[in-house]
């Protein structure tokens, strides 16, 4: 692979806590991360805002104010994750869609493809920019505009499975999958924006457990052990 985008759950990155920060789980991705930049593999990151805020659960407020404190919330993940990532050795640089003062550089695809050709990890936060989409449809957008290889999913879950896991004892896991199977059968993979922009563009994607022993390392290097969405 010469180029990945890594989605990170902001859930995730809380470990048990749920919210807020995890360092000890920030730090064990950063050291991974490190490894695959220092085999020559560009990475850009992009990292959901759940461990802060989920705005459709709030009924009392504006759905376009909702996902602006999301996008923010995004925003707060990726300067956290960025300043561990550079604690263990690695160069950062944040894009958002939008200005956003000195905190982020406002996003280009050459500005992008700039800080990848210099070894930098690029974190693609603030989402699209836009209510009514989430950081499932962002990095596919992100994805497909900085032509990656292919979308690392990082969840809770070790792959993609008929149902949930949690509530259904007999659900099956996929070892791989169509994207059209993933949009007719709703496996809720990511988002369906998200999923039909996928499967327009053909941007495969791999969807593994986060909380796995060197999962992204084992990921990128062939020892998979998640689902393949295929295109």
């Amino acid at each position: 692979m010469r180029r990945i985008l890594l989605k990170l759950s902001g859930e995730a990155l809380a470990g048990e806590k749920k919210t807020g920060f995890d360092e000890k789980t920030v730090r064990k991705v950063a050291l991974q991360v490190k490894e695959l930049v220092d085999d020559g593999i560009q990475v850009g990151i992009v990292i959901g805002g759940g461990n802060f805020w989920r705005g459709r659960s709030s009924e009392n407020i504006d759905r376009t104010k909702a996902d602006q404190i999301g996008m923010l919330a995004t925003i707060m993940n990726c300067i956290y994750v960025s300043e561990i990532f550079r604690s263990v050795g690695m160069m950062t640089n944040i894009l958002t869609p939008f200005e956003c003062g000195s905190f982020t550089k406002l996003f280009s695809k050459d500005r992008a493809n700039k800080y990848f050709e210099k070894n930098m990890v690029v974190f693609f936060a603030g989402g699209t920019g836009h209510p009514y989409f989430s950081t499932d449809t962002g990095v596919v957008l992100r994805a497909i505009e900085v032509d990656a290889d292919v979308i690392l999913l990082a969840k809770s879950v070790d792959g993609v499975y008929d149902a949930d896991p949690s509530k259904d004892p007999n659900a099956k896991k996929y070892t791989e999958v169509t994207i059209d199977e993933v949009i007719a059968k709703n496996l809720q993979v990511v988002d369906m924006t998200a999923s039909i922009l996928a499967r327009d563009n053909k941007m495969p994607m791999w969807v593994f457990g986060l909380n796995e022993e060197n999962s992204i390392i084992n990921t990128v290097k062939g020892n998979f052990n998640g689902t393949k969405v295929t295109v």
